[in-house]
């Protein structure tokens, strides 16, 4: 994700913060600035919101590790301000390990406010339940009842919270997996719809959350009938099969010709079969501009470019190429390059399923 800085890596998983978290913490403390004009008072809530998103992060990892146990690797985890997001490779086919996947998140919250209410109850009078609000209280006391909010929030049954997840597992050990999305998917936005009246009645901040969750079921649903299309697409229905490459030692200009000269926009560099690197069309035309038409293909930067065998479903690569959207993918048949493949490809083939 643009503007995410590495700040961990921990079991294997890189930990990122997008740059908004840093405003976030400067909101934060300006408003406890205001409103108590201590040094104090700010690192107190500073500090209450960094212990939250560490739990948030403990949160992720719940789902992060559960999905190790079946196989499914995590690229990274993101905090942004409104929450976690662990990017796992994709959620397992089976109902039931969606489930557990799922359901690891708000259990790791719950398990984090058990131990901070016997912390509680251990050095403190005993909370009864007219006692239970989230603004008021100690620092573990107030983390403990937001805790028990995340915990209950993600298991509200619609998209993109992991209730709706668990939802559409469960229908999903009843009907086909599709069919089984829309249907939670529904209820999702059925949801939304309710809070979206009581938030123009009583609370605007319910109306931000319906329409987070509006917008979440309606991605899923979206994602689901993605993978119905490609579900039975291999890489060499999308590809391009008709295709220009250029070596190191050619000048910019003869980029330019090809380019002019039909519709491809980035050009594999290498020689023959080893095709290592991309010349992407953005880069041409500031080497273009900064060193000329004559300068060689080797003067500019240059990415590298992934491979895919011809046969490799096409569904597969696409969360492969998630991580970075704008790559192009070398596509072999028995080590000799038959094709080029980019996301733009993909989409192209999307359009047309969708015509027939």
């Amino acid at each position: 994700m643009k503007w995410s800085w590495k700040i961990a890596r921990i079991a294997g998983i890189d930990i990122y913060i997008h740059a908004t978290f840093a405003l976030l913490i400067y909101l934060v403390g300006i408003s406890y600035w205001n409103k108590q004009g201590t040094l104090e008072a700010v690192i107190s809530g500073v500090g209450f919101i960094l212990a939250l998103f560490a739990c948030v992060v403990l949160h992720e990892f719940g789902h992060a590790l559960t999905a190790r146990r079946y196989g499914i690797k995590t690229r990274h985890i993101t905090l942004l301000p409104i929450g976690g997001i662990a990017a796992l490779e994709k959620m397992p086919d089976d109902p039931r390990q969606e489930i557990n996947v799922a359901i690891a998140g708000p259990a790791v919250n719950f398990v984090i406010a058990f131990f901070l209410y016997l912390y509680l109850s251990l050095s403190h009078a005993p909370i009864s339940a007219g006692e239970l609000n989230v603004t008021d209280g100690s620092f573990a006391y107030r983390l403990m009842m937001v805790n028990i909010f995340i915990g209950g929030f993600n298991l509200l049954p619609a998209f993109p919270m992991d209730g709706g997840r668990i939802l559409r597992a469960a229908l999903a050990m009843r009907m086909d997996h599709a069919r089984a999305t829309q249907k939670a998917a529904s209820v999702g936005q059925f949801l939304a719809l309710g809070m979206g009246f009581l938030g123009i009645m009583y609370n605007p901040f319910l109306l931000f959350i319906a329409v987070f969750i509006w917008f979440g079921a309606s991605m899923e649903s979206g994602a689901e009938q993605l993978k119905s299309i490609l579900g039975h697409a291999r890489v060499r229905h999308a590809m391009l099969s008709e295709f220009h490459s250029l070596s190191p030692e050619d000048n910019l200009a003869k980029a330019v010709e090809l380019t002019l000269a039909g519709s491809q926009k980035d050009f594999p560099v290498g020689y023959q079969n080893n095709l290592s690197k991309v010349l992407h069309h953005s880069d041409l035309v500031k080497g273009l501009q900064e060193k000329g038409e004559h300068a060689r293909i080797s003067d500019l930067p240059l990415q590298d470019i992934h491979s895919a065998d011809i046969n490799e479903p096409l569904e597969k690569l696409l969360t492969r190429m998630q991580g970075d959207p704008a790559q192009m993918i070398c596509v072999t048949d028995g080590g000799q390059v038959v094709g080029l493949l980019n996301l733009e490809n993909i989409l192209e083939l999307i359009k047309m399923q969708n015509a027939l």
